[in-house]
C-alpha cells in the first residue's frame, strides 16, 4: 500500500511540473475598429499630419497608417492621397428595383382578420460603460461648462469651457504634442496631445498656442491660451478620444 501512494504521488509531482499555469483575472484591453470609409481619400494640404488627418475623419492613426502602407514617424506629402479604408475596400451595393417583366409575387386578397396586439416597443440599450483609461485626466481650464458631450452628434464630439480671452489651457496629462496648427476646420488654433498609443486629447479654439508638434508636455502644464478662434466666443473646445473616437470627457475628468 505505502508503495502504491508513493507512486502516486511521483506522478502527481511529474504532471504538475508539465503543466501549463493559466493565470485568470483581468482582461485584454478592446481592439481598436476604425469605422473605414469606402472609396473616399483624403489629399493631405501644406500643414497636415497624419495625426490631424485621422483625427478629422475620427480614424485611429495606426489604421490610416496601416491603410497605407506608411510606417512611423508618419511622413506625408502636399498633394499625396490617402485612403480612408483598407486596401480592396469595396462598398456594398444596394439592391435596385426589378427590372421590367421580372417576377413579382402574385397579389392576395386581403382578408379581414381579427386585430392583434402591437408588440411592446423594446426600451433602447443603455449606453456602454467607457472604457478604462490609465491616465490620469485632469481638468484643462477653468471655467463653467457651456456644451456638453452628445454621442453621435458632430458637433458636440466635447466639451466647451468658457472663459476670458488669454485664460490658461493646460495639458489634461502627461504626453508628446502630435499636432499644433489650424488646418482643422471649426477647430480653429488647435492642439492635440498623443497620452499612450489608444488616447488623445484636443485643444481648440485657442488664441495663443506655446507648444510645438513633437514637445513632451506635463499634466496641468500650460500649453496655450483660451480664444475664439473658430469660435462665436472665448472658450476651449476639449475632446478625449479613444483609438481615434470622441469619447465623454466628464466621464473622464474629476468631479468639481
Amino acid at each position: 500500500m505505502r508503495t502504491l501512494v508513493v507512486a502516486s504521488m511521483a506522478l502527481a509531482l511529474v504532471a504538475c511540473g508539465s503543466s501549463k499555469v493559466i493565470r485568470t483575472g483581468g482582461s485584454a484591453p478592446p481592439p481598436r475598429v476604425s469605422a473605414p470609409k469606402p472609396g473616399q481619400t483624403a489629399t493631405v494640404s501644406r500643414g497636415d499630419t497624419m495625426y490631424g488627418i485621422a483625427f478629422r475623419n475620427g480614424i485611429d492613426v495606426r489604421d490610416l497608417a496601416a491603410w497605407n502602407g506608411i510606417g512611423p514617424p508618419y511622413t506625408i506629402y502636399p498633394g499625396q492621397k490617402l485612403r480612408l479604408y483598407p486596401r480592396g475596400g469595396t462598398v456594398a451595393s444596394t439592391p435596385s428595383r426589378p427590372p421590367t417583366g421580372a417576377y413579382r409575387p402574385p397579389a392576395t386578397t386581403p382578408t379581414t382578420t381579427p386585430a392583434t396586439p402591437r408588440p411592446a416597443t423594446p426600451r433602447p440599450a443603455p449606453p456602454p460603460a467607457p472604457a478604462a483609461s490609465p491616465i490620469a485626466w485632469t481638468w484643462p481650464a477653468a471655467g463653467e461648462i457651456l456644451s456638453r458631450f452628445v454621442a453621435g452628434e458632430p458637433t458636440r464630439q466635447g466639451i466647451d469651457i468658457g472663459g476670458g480671452s488669454g485664460t490658461p489651457v493646460r495639458a489634461a496629462g502627461d504626453g508628446v504634442v502630435v499636432y499644433s496648427g489650424a488646418g482643422l476646420v471649426g477647430y480653429g488654433e488647435l492642439i492635440i496631445v498623443k497620452h499612450n498609443d489608444a488616447w488623445l486629447s484636443a485643444y481648440g479654439h485657442n488664441r495663443t498656442r506655446q507648444v510645438n508638434e513633437g514637445e513632451l508636455v506635463k499634466a496641468g502644464q500650460q500649453i496655450a491660451e483660451m480664444g475664439r478662434t473658430g469660435a462665436a466666443r472665448d472658450m476651449l473646445h476639449f475632446e478625449i478620444r479613444y483609438n481615434g473616437k470622441p469619447v465623454d470627457p466628464q466621464a473622464y475628468l474629476p468631479k468639481r
